[in-house]
């Protein structure tokens, strides 16, 4: 159990889990491109210790690999996962008494603790322009914290009980902030902090707002955890801390007394700035948009403070641990939500958001044998519905009957789903709703469309493990190569516009149509590059379910509509890069050569096999 930050550094050290870099770094783009390098190597977590422009060390990759993370939480993660269950089934605790009164007495004594005189942090006040000042990626707009702690509480019921802390990144730089006065806070929908600026509003007063960055590892994990009804961040920091989560205030401004640095300030109510862009965790950029300015109260410091970062962008990366962390502590709370679902898994490799792949029951008429999905469907609706679901995309579900199914075995699952769907009946459209925030497939900021393909009974088609004959010699498209049983890539002119990509699709599917049926082959990609897009599932993952948008770039060999309803005989997806698209993160090679220094012998990075 840490403390603090530096408790957790020296620990890690301690056990070979950490290395320091002497050397000077630069945080423009260096301090990242380092942060990638080792992440991808399955190395250690990082402390620079000389970083160009700041007297204030930085560590990163903290969380790097589950192995490292389950070392970190190893005293507290029983109890939390205790604890999590009792609030998502309370009955429980009636049950099995004696059991769960470790975990009852546990949540009591992680209450918050209110101190007085806000506690080693506000040994110092410091500007922003004191921090370590971390760009990312060549075209992000600045430097940006990106493990912060975001705490707000709600106007008509303050106190920490009824707080939000939620890691929402903060841009400290750059575009037409002033510099020590002002940064930038980028909110996504469906977040707590969203309700508390909303209420805020309605009174007509700003919100107040503090940042903490750094305290106990436990602390940044709580703000990123989907928590049961009645669970506040801040309890589940102290009980995954095994330390109360101590605050105080100041100015009016809540202070937590174990963080490394605070940022305090005020939201305004309709006061915005451009914001972005933001290298993200889709692995495209997120591009300039109005978001919330906060206008800075105080910075504070803690002596000897650490600033910790990571680096997102196209997965896996480190805030892939992060949900796997999160999957570990609550993978059972999506059953007790949602009746009759067994397992939702956001897929990682496409970026989390666009992609949802379940599992549920079919029981409506248990006395016939299943013909079409029915249940699932109304489970569709509900995950749908349900918080940070409701932002993806895509969504495949089936039921499980005759034999056990798992969603983290992609590839199997998808399979079992292909062989199963009636594609004129089970695909079901939403139209002109709302999708991920960073995901720039759609008609606007937040705004594209979503499906659900749904799959039950028996197996309908065997499908094709090699590339069918039908799909060779087609005009304008080459490159055919398969990806998977079933799914074919199949490489296409470029995408100018809608207009022509409207034709160019449709002369695709007429072709298709005069060849023989290809009922081995229910899902054809349209790609710009199918050796990529069939090199590796992850792939294939990334850019078709994150260069797509269902309403408009699903399309189908005969395809028609019945009663409003659309159906086909083979579905073709339209995943080439459209103009509208967000560019994808590139690393800048003259970095990523200055940064081999610290790899070579003798340099603080030799030890790291690449």
């Amino acid at each position: 159990m840490y403390h603090n930050l530096e408790q957790c550094i020296l620990d890690l050290e301690q056990h070979g889990q950490l290395v320091r870099i002497r050397e000077e770094v630069d945080p423009h783009l260096e301090m990242a491109a380092i942060h990638l390098k080792v992440y991808e190597a399955g190395g250690p977590a990082l402390l620079f210790e000389n970083v160009k422009g700041s007297r204030f060390r930085a560590v990163s990759n903290l969380y790097g690999t589950m192995e490292r993370s389950r070392f970190i939480f190893r005293d507290t993660w029983e109890l939390a996962e205790q604890v999590i269950a009792l609030r998502n089934d309370p009955v429980k605790a009636l049950k099995q008494p004696f059991k769960q009164l470790s975990a009852a007495l546990g949540a009591w004594k992680a209450l918050p603790l209110r101190k007085s005189g806000g506690g080693p942090v506000a040994a110092q006040e410091i500007q922003i322009s004191d921090l370590p000042l971390i760009q990312h990626w060549p075209m992000d707009g600045g430097a940006f914290v990106t493990l912060p702690q975001v705490y707000s509480e709600d106007p008509d019921k303050p106190g920490p009980m009824k707080s939000n802390l939620g890691m929402y990144r903060v841009q400290l730089t750059g575009n037409e902030y002033e510099l020590n006065r002002e940064i930038g806070l980028h909110y996504q929908i469906h977040r707590g902090i969203g309700v508390h600026q909303s209420k805020a509003v309605k009174q007509g007063k700003p919100l107040k707002v503090s940042c903490f960055v750094g305290g106990p590892p436990a602390h940044a994990l709580s703000a990123v955890m989907p928590l049961p009804e009645g669970l506040s961040e801040v309890m589940f920091a102290g009980l995954l801390a095994g330390r109360r989560f101590r605050y105080s205030y100041l100015d009016g401004f809540c202070i937590s007394n174990d963080a490394d640095f605070v940022i305090t300030g005020e939201i305004y109510p309709g006061d915005t700035k451009p914001e972005g862009p933001f290298g993200d965790h889709l692995g495209y950029y997120s591009l300039t948009h109005p978001f919330p300015v906060m206008r800075v109260h105080k910075v504070y410091a803690r002596p000897n403070a650490i600033w910790p970062f990571t680096v997102v962008g196209r997965p896996p990366q480190e805030d892939t641990v992060f949900g796997a962390l999160i999957h570990e502590l609550t993978g059972d709370a999506i059953k007790h939500e949602i009746p009759g679902v067994k397992e939702v898994h956001a897929v990682d490799a496409a970026g989390v958001h666009p992609l949802l792949f379940a599992i549920g029951s079919e029981r409506y008429a248990p006395y016939e044998e299943t013909r079409q999905p029915a249940e699932i469907l109304t489970l569709a609706n509900r995950i749908l519905g349900t918080g940070q679901l409701s932002l993806a995309k895509y969504l495949f579900i089936a039921a499980e009957e005759r034999q056990p199914l798992d969603t983290h075995d992609e590839a199997a699952f998808l399979t079992y789903i292909l062989e199963r769907l009636d594609l004129r009946r089970d695909i079901h459209f939403y139209t002109n709703t709302t999708i991920d925030t960073l995901d720039y497939s759609g008609t606007g900021l937040n705004t594209g469309s979503k499906v659900v393909f749904a799959a039950c009974g028996s197996a309908k088609r065997e499908l094709c493990t090699e590339v069918p004959q039908q799909l060779s010699g087609l005009r304008e498209f080459e490159g055919v190569r398969l990806v998977m049983p079933g799914v074919v890539a199949l490489q296409g002119p470029a995408y100018t516009d809608a207009r022509q990509a409207q034709r160019q699709v449709q002369g695709l599917c007429e072709a298709l149509a005069e060849r023989e049926p290809l009922s081995s082959c229910p899902l054809v990609v349209l790609c710009d590059d199918s050796e990529f897009v069939s090199r590796s599932l992850s792939n294939f993952v990334w850019a078709t379910f994150t260069r797509s948008n269902p309403s408009h770039d699903i399309h189908g060999v005969n395809g028609s509509y019945e009663h409003k309803h659309w159906g086909c005989d083979n579905i073709v997806l339209d995943a080439r890069i459209k103009p509208h698209h967000a560019p994808p993160l590139v690393p800048d090679p003259d970095v990523e050569k200055r940064v081999e220094r610290l790899f070579v012998k003798g340099a603080s990075l030799a030890s790291v096999k690449l």
